[in-house]
This record gives structure tokens, sequence and C-alpha cells, in this order.
């Protein structure tokens, strides 16, 4: 490979430190960011001061040595000049007296300068790279004992050799950060792996795609068919199908035109018979899995097949059983109502009923079906045939035995305010750990008699795989969702296959009940379900209106409709925009820098932070987009920023920002603040599992990638109270046309149909649930679950 030489790597003509570092002000253990005071020696730009704070990634620095840094200059607004560094290389001594005094130092215990001398006296001026390059040179050293030996070469290895790979990373146009990601994933053998086989960096490097590595591994002469090559393909292949698309396999077909799209070139062609050699190695590798003709990643083979094994353990558990009669059940149902004041509907009556006698329920229902009311009746009346107690304080020496979670922190929030219980999300349930994985499995099995999840529609394949197996027996679990949402952001379509597969105890609730019925938003919600044609969409209702605009005047009617709202009482926590892309000008991007203006204004009192092209301001709100379980946030929840530091006011002496979390408060600081963003506007897929008051709904051509049914139903079931739309009405009569995108390759649906029994017609299971409807006591239909209303008689919305 050709690779820059040391000379035009730190070429003077670039800008340049020689210095001393003499203060760490902060270093991040885990990525190796660091800010730190140097005292300046030699330099070939002109500085104001004789030190500088000096940022990058660096390895363990020392202090008091000389170390000759590149980079640029940036002048910080508050903090002056700061030199950001690229490359670096430590500044050996040149020098006998020199060397003498580095190898007798701190670095080298048990090594005092006598043994030192004999080392230069041995190896002359260049006894270090001697060293480095050849430990056993130190065997012409007189009466140097061979631990000794070791422990020179040991120290120098640790102290020097990471330097030598970030600047052999460097030498292969990887920025510090990715350096710094490679060099802790291989150590001190990375140049050598990637000499190897480059494509490696693929799999075991967050970051780094297909094309990257293949630019590498040309230079290697690793092009064509090579084997190393078109396994990196395959993988690669699978990977981004499974996290762009959902898919949790693909089929022979799918991976070898895929495959060749990525491998073939105009000159170097790479066949399927090259591709399908290959897939067969990955296979017998254990690094794919071939089931038949589809194409697995392990992870996903095993996920969906554990799945599998643990809902046919839960469903044949010997321990299950019902232990109370249709009269008891009847009994403990009356007094709930009489203690609520409520009558419940008759299919609620048999969901309830069909949740108790069974070890796993599925229940189903789009918006105003009685779900929330639903799942408070099985809880209760589990609690009432079990004698069992609801407050938590009771249970002092034992565990609580109702476990309700969801897959975000807001689902669970609004499943304990409507349960009156505490409700978790399923990672912190799990006791989810980041990448050293969950705290409870089969081993370490959760305990609860009752565990109720709630949004299962957003749960993917690997979630639902550990979240099932990690539940001890005897055990019943009632799963909830709408499967008309969209699918998890993960692979896997894991409640529509469930529900599809027809062996489980399933409870459709298809009745709107009367509180629902005058809401014109959840007429809505159906008729897009039902891909009815949606006739009055343009006509004014009083809690939704259309207002036609086009795209490039979408920013201006939302802020619009938002100042309206705002002038009218409602905050930005009750009005929530959603959009499906975050580029463009009509994107999440450009839409939230006009609403953080219109809710939270600049001003020369308050205070900001500025973030690549994100300027943070107290009030903010924010949007977390990565799980964060040491702090009880995770992805989807959405803070606000509460407080501001700015660099030598707190100990840690970097800018931070403080956002509560529904209370929690949370420290950010500035080399984590890509972990959040403005939330005024947010993606329909990050706000699954939430309700807002108002939402409001941009819909336009731009978006034609991303327009499908399911998304704008999801979109609009995220309404509590009000409903707007702007746009292009004919965009969302396409919109709710279009299904076609939605299929993702997965096998669930089979496999528990191959394992749990045939499947069902689908007359005869709904002649079932109508049976178990007809079985219990008519009465009319009535949702007693009480929704959050805005005043009717305000219109917070313009009427353009």
């Amino acid at each position: 490979m050709s690779n820059p030489t040391s000379l035009d790597l730190f070429s003077e003509e670039l800008p340049f430190i020689i210095g001393v570092p003499y203060h760490l002000i902060f270093q991040n253990s885990e990525n190796a960011y660091t800010v730190m005071k140097v005292k300046i020696e030699e330099t070939n730009i002109s500085l104001p001061e004789k030190d500088i704070v000096v940022i990058g990634y660096f390895p363990a620095l020392h202090l008091q040595e000389s170390y000759h840094f590149f980079g640029n200059v940036k002048v910080h607004p508050r903090y002056g000049h700061q030199f950001e560094v690229e490359r670096f290389r430590k500044l050996l001594p040149q020098s006998k007296a020199g060397i003498v005094h580095y190898l007798s130092g701190d670095l080298f215990p048990g090594i005092g300068k006598a043994t030192a001398e004999r080392i230069v006296s041995a190896l002359g001026e260049q006894a270090i790279s001697k060293i480095l390059e050849n430990p056993d040179c130190l065997t012409e050293v007189p009466k140097l004992a061979a631990d000794k030996a070791t422990l020179i070469y040991e120290a120098l290895l640790k102290h020097e050799g990471l330097e030598k790979v970030m600047i052999g990373l460097t030498d292969y146009g990887f920025g510090p950060r990715l350096s710094m990601k490679i060099y802790q994933a291989y150590g001190n053998e990375a140049l050598t792996i990637i000499e190897e086989n480059p494509y490696r960096l693929v799999q075991d490097i967050e970051g780094i795609g297909f094309h990257r590595a293949d630019e590498l591994g040309k230079q290697y002469g690793l092009t064509g068919e090579h084997p190393d090559r078109i396994q990196a393909g395959i993988l690669y292949v699978l990977n981004e199908a499974a996290m762009n698309n959902g898919h949790v396999y693909l089929p022979k077909e799918s991976v070898l035109q895929n495959a060749t799209l990525l491998l073939s070139t105009p000159r170097e062609p790479v066949s399927d018979e090259g591709i399908e050699r290959e897939l067969i190695v990955l296979h017998e590798e254990g690094k794919a899995i071939l089931e038949e003709d589809r194409f697995y990643l392990p992870s996903l083979y095993f996920a969906e097949k554990g799945l599998v094994s643990s809902l046919k353990r839960l469903m044949e558990q010997s321990e299950f059983q019902q232990n109370f009669s249709e009269a008891e059940f009847l009994a403990a149902l009356g007094g709930l109502e009489d203690r609520l004041a409520i009558e419940y509907a008759p299919s609620q009556k048999a969901a309830i009923q069909q949740a108790l006698a069974s070890p796993v329920t599925l229940l189903t229902g789009g918006p105003g079906t009685g779900k929330t009311t639903v799942i408070k009746g099985i809880v209760d009346i589990y609690a009432e045939l079990h004698g069992l107690s609801l407050n938590p304080k009771d249970y002092k020496d034992e565990p609580f035995p109702f476990v309700l979670i969801a897959p975000t922190g807001r689902a669970a929030k609004r499943m304990s305010e409507s349960t009156g219980l505490p409700a978790v999300t399923i990672h912190r349930l799990l006791g989810w750990k980041g990448g050293s994985g969950y705290e409870h499995d089969e081993e370490n099995p959760l305990e609860g008699r009752l565990v109720i999840v709630d949004e299962m529609s957003m749960v993917d394949i690997w979630l639902a795989n550990h979240l099932l197996r990690s539940l001890k027996t005897p055990v019943q679990i009632v799963i909830v969702g709408d499967e008309d949402q969209l699918p998890s952001v993960g692979p896997g379509q894991v409640l529509n296959d469930l529900l599809h597969s027809h062996v489980l105890p399933t409870v459709r609730l298809t009745d709107i009940y009367r509180q629902a019925e005058g809401s014109s938003i959840i007429e809505l919600a159906h008729a897009i379900k039902n891909g009815e044609q949606v006739i009055e969409l343009q006509q004014a209702k009083e809690d939704r209106r259309f207002f036609a605009c086009s795209q490039s005047q979408i920013l201006d009617v939302v802020q619009k409709v938002c100042a309206n709202a705002h002038k009218k009482g409602f905050s930005s926590k009750d009005i929530q925009v959603l959009a499906p892309i975050y580029r463009g000008n009509a994107g999440i991007d450009a839409l939230n820098k006009v609403l953080q203006d219109l809710f939270n204004p600049k001003h020369e009192s308050k205070r900001f932070l500025t973030f690549g092209e994100t300027e943070f301001r107290v009030g903010d709100k924010v949007l977390q987009l990565v799980n964060n379980p040491e702090d009880n946030v995770f992805n989807g929840d959405i803070g606000e920023v509460v407080a501001l530091f700015k660099a030598n006011e707190r100990t840690e002496k970097e800018d931070a920002l403080v956002v509560s979390f529904d209370g929690i408060e949370v420290t950010v600081s500035r080399k984590d603040l890509g972990q959040l963003t403005l939330a005024y506007c947010t993606s329909i897929h990050k706000a699954q599992g939430s309700e807002f008051p108002i939402v409001v709904l941009p819909i336009v051509k731009g978006y034609h990638r991303m327009l499908r049914r399911n998304l704008i139903y999801t979109a609009i079931t995220r309404s509590r109270s009000y409903l707007i739309m702007c746009g292009d009405a004919d965009a969302f009569m396409r919109a709710i046309q279009q299904t076609e995108g939605d299929r993702r390759f997965s096998h669930l649906k089979e496999k528990l149909i191959e394992r749990l029994g045939a499947e069902r017609e689908e007359e005869e299971r709904s002649e079932s649930e109508k049976a178990a409807v007809d079985s219990l006591q008519s009465s009319d239909p009535d949702d007693w679950e009480i929704d959050e209303t805005l005043n009717e008689e305000e219109d917070p919305f313009l009427n353009l």
C-alpha cells in the first residue's frame, strides 16, 4: 500500500505546536477525548500566549514530556485560542543524556540511571527505536536481567505503541475519533489486522462502512472475487437490510442481487457463483446462518428462534392453572364496575376474561377501542381473584407481582397514570447495561406473576426475545399493541407476526366506544386504518383542520399555527410537530429552528451553547437520541434544558447542559451533546408510544419516500385532543393508499405455526371470539377512560 511518508504526514508546512502538556483539564476514559493546557516550545503559527488549550483524541499522555501536535487553531468566542489536534507524535529524546534521563524515569520502574547508561552505551542514540523494532537487541546490554528487559520493552510498547498505531491509522486516512475506536478494538495489533483484512473494520468498528474498507482493500490487492471482500460485502448487505429496512433475514435471491450490485464494477463483475461460494463459507464458520433459502445474521436467527421457544415454554408452563370459575370472574368484574361507576362493554369483558384465563394473551385495537380500559380491568380483577394487594408498599420481602412495561419512558408513564401502578421501560426492567448486555436473563430471571407489555408494535425481535426468555414461570403475560402502527425501528415485525400466526389467544377490540365517537380524529384514524377514501379531509372539524399549502410555505404555516396556539396558553410541551424526514425545507431540522425561535427565542440574558449546527438554550425542549441506562434516560425521551454550565464554572471544566426528563436531571457534557437534539419537531417514529394534546402534521410531496399508510396513521393517533394537518391533500391521499413499503422479511409467523400448532381459519377464530362475547351479559358499549381534553369553545388554530 502506498502511504504518506512520515515527512509528508508531519510536514512543518502544516500548523503545528511543539510543547509540553502541564495540566490535564479533562479526559474521557471511553473515547480518549482530551482537553489540556500545553506550554508552547515551538510553533509555526502566530499565537498571543506562551501556552494554549489543546483538544483532541489522545492516549494517556504524560505531563512534562514534549509532543509535536498538528492541527488547526480555533478561536472560541469565550475561551479564546484553542488548538484542535488532528495527529501528533511524542518527541523522543535525541541525545544520549536525554535517553538516559528518559529510561531512568517514572515510566520504567526498577530501571536506574546506571542500567539506562548501559543500554545507551550498547545500543546508541537509536536505542528506543531499536528496542521497539526488535526487543531481542536488549540481550546486547551487559548485566541486564531478562525480567528487566521484558519490563523495558513492554513499557515502551505501552507508551509508544499506541502513538505508532495512531500515526499509522492517520496514514490510512482515519481521523482522530475513528482511529481511537480502532485502537480500542484491536490494540497494538490494529495495523497488522488492517493489513491482513481491512474488511474486518466493517463489522467491528461502528462508523466504517463497506466502501471505506473496500478502498483500503483495493490498495492491498483485495479486489474482485477475493473471499474476504465478498464475505464482507455479504455481511454488509445483511446488516444494512436489518438496520435500515427492518428485515430479519434476506432470501438468497435478494442477497445475491444486492451483493452483486455492491461488489461488481464494470471492469470486475462478481459472479453469482463466487457469492454463493462465500455464503456457504460464512454459514460453515457461523458468521451467517442459512435456513433453507433464508440468510440471517446469527444474532437475528437466534433471536427469532429463541422467541418462538420462549412463547412455547410460556404457553405450556405446567405451573399455570386457572383457579377461578366464571361466576367468580363475573362477581369480581361487577365489583370493579361498582367501584369505578362504569359498565364494561361485552368485548372488553371478553378481553379481560381471556387474559385472566391464558398464560399468554394478545390484545390489539386502534385508538378509542378501550385497550387502556381493559388493562385496568385485567390488573384489578387479577388482584381480586388472587387475593393480592395493588399497593407496592405491602411487598417488603417479596417482589411486586404486577409488572407493567413499555418500550419508551413516555409510554410507561401513560401506563402508570392509567392503572395507578408503577410502570417502567423494558430496558430498565431488564437492567440494560449498555454494551455489556442485560442484568436479567434466563440465568437471572425476572420475578412477577402478571406481566403486561404495552406498545408492542415498537419492540424489535432482539428485545422481544430477551424479554420473554427472562420471564420466570409461573407467569401470565398480556401483550398489547396496535398492529396498524409503524413497526419497530429495529428488525422484525413482532406484534404483527404474533397476531397473524393465529396460534396465541387473541382479542381484537374493534368497537369505538361512546366517548370516542365524538372525536373526528379517531374517525379519521379508523378510516385510514381501513384504507377508506377520506372525503372530508379539508372540512373543518371541532378537533382537526387541514390547511392546504405548498412545501415552500410549510415553515410559515406551521409557525403561525403554533404561535396562535401558544398565545392561547398552550406550551411547547402541549404542542408537538411531527414530520417523517430530517432534511429539506420542510424537514425536522428546519422546523426545529423556526419553532425554537418561537417558543424559546434568543435573548442576550439567556444562556446558550452551540454544538455543530444546533444552538441549545436554557428552556429548550430536547429529545434523547440514545439509551443511557446509567441515568435512567432512554432513546425517545423528551426533556427540558434547565441549566447550562460553561467551562471553568464546574469542577469538570467542560461545557455541559443539565436536562430534566420528567424530574430526572441529567448532566450532558459537550462531548455527549450529539445524544440530544431539539424536540419542538420530532420524527413520527420517535413519537410512538406518546400522546400530545395538540399534534401538527405537515404532509408534502417532498416526503414521498416516507409517505405510507402506517406512518400517517401513527402520526395522527399521537393526537389526544387537536390535530392540525397542513400541506398537500393529494400527498395525504396517496400516502394512505400506500402499503407496499411495509413488508419485512421475517419467518417468525411460520415458526410459530410450526411449533405451536396449525393456523386456524379466520372464520373459526371470529366465531370463537363472538361466542365468548355472547356468553357474557350484554351491555351498552362504554369506554370509561377519561382523556385530558382542551376547552372545545377555544379554537387555538388559524382560520387560514
